[in-house]
């Protein structure tokens, strides 16, 4: 039986994957849209690795579906993926309860209000920027009685609009961290400046890289993981060490404006 996919409309038409020339409909109740576009974010990914000379596989997908119903969710995760990426706590909560299996991701910033919500719903946080809301999830999760995988988000490109840590401040922001037994951290994630051209994106995809190195040098740990690259730049991310790509149009077509709510 064939997983029903939304779409805002019939007949909206998805940017292709970076590195990839063909757009293919969305088109309501067709699980083969999401196939055929999931297969060519791939090849991509393999291309990028493959120049990289790296294993393709240490690169997994983040099926970023939020503003979509949880119908799209369960197709992603029908479709052989299974990492999904929410913005909003409130949103992805109520998802998971129409939505079995998967491992959720938070990907969107975090209010100190929202905390003990999204350590109840996602499954590894990628936007930790403070020393105070490491804190605060450390106590949430202590009190959930887990540990919670983490990720420093890095303001790499010293954008005023974005959220994250000030590059020469994520030594002592991961340090922190570490201190905490409640979490575990993971590794770096950012949020690259917009850009017309996905090569643009390199020296901020290679600085969080970089950064990487020298802190699992100096502190001493493995940081396995860079959450960065989205629908139009992941193949320069890839080639540049990402290990978590967040993928929603490439995969599902232009998003509808607003959080989707139930009912």
């Amino acid at each position: 039986m064939a997983v029903v996919l939304w779409s805002r409309e019939n007949g909206n038409r998805a940017a292709a994957p970076a590195g990839r020339a063909r757009r293919r409909r969305v088109v309501n109740g067709d699980a083969c849209a999401l196939a055929e576009r999931l297969a060519d974010v791939r090849a991509a990914i393999a291309d990028a690795a493959r120049r990289a000379g790296r294993d393709a596989a240490r690169v997994r997908i983040v099926a970023v579906t939020k503003t979509f119903p949880p119908a799209v969710a369960a197709a992603a995760l029908a479709a052989g993926l299974s990492d999904i990426g929410e913005n909003y706590v409130q949103e992805a909560k109520a998802k998971r309860t129409h939505v079995a299996g998967g491992t959720w991701h938070l990907i969107g910033g975090l209010q100190r209000n929202k905390v003990r919500a999204a350590v109840a719903v996602f499954d590894r946080v990628h936007t930790v920027d403070s020393p105070d809301l490491a804190s605060a999830l450390a106590t949430a999760a202590a009190s959930a009685g887990r540990r919670l995988p983490v990720l420093v988000q890095v303001n790499v490109a010293h954008e005023a609009t974005k959220r994250g840590a000030d590059p020469a401040a994520t030594g002592a922001l991961c340090e922190a961290i570490l201190r905490l037994a409640p979490l575990a951290l993971d590794g770096l994630m950012t949020i690259g400046p917009l850009a017309p051209d996905p090569e643009a994106m390199r020296p901020c995809f290679r600085a969080l890289r970089e950064l990487r190195d020298d802190l699992a040098a100096r502190l001493g740990v493995e940081l396995p993981q860079l959450s960065m690259g989205m629908s139009d730049d992941f193949a320069v991310a890839v080639e540049e060490g990402a290990t978590l790509v967040r993928l929603g149009r490439a995969l599902f077509g232009a998003r509808q404006a607003g959080a989707w709510r139930e009912g």
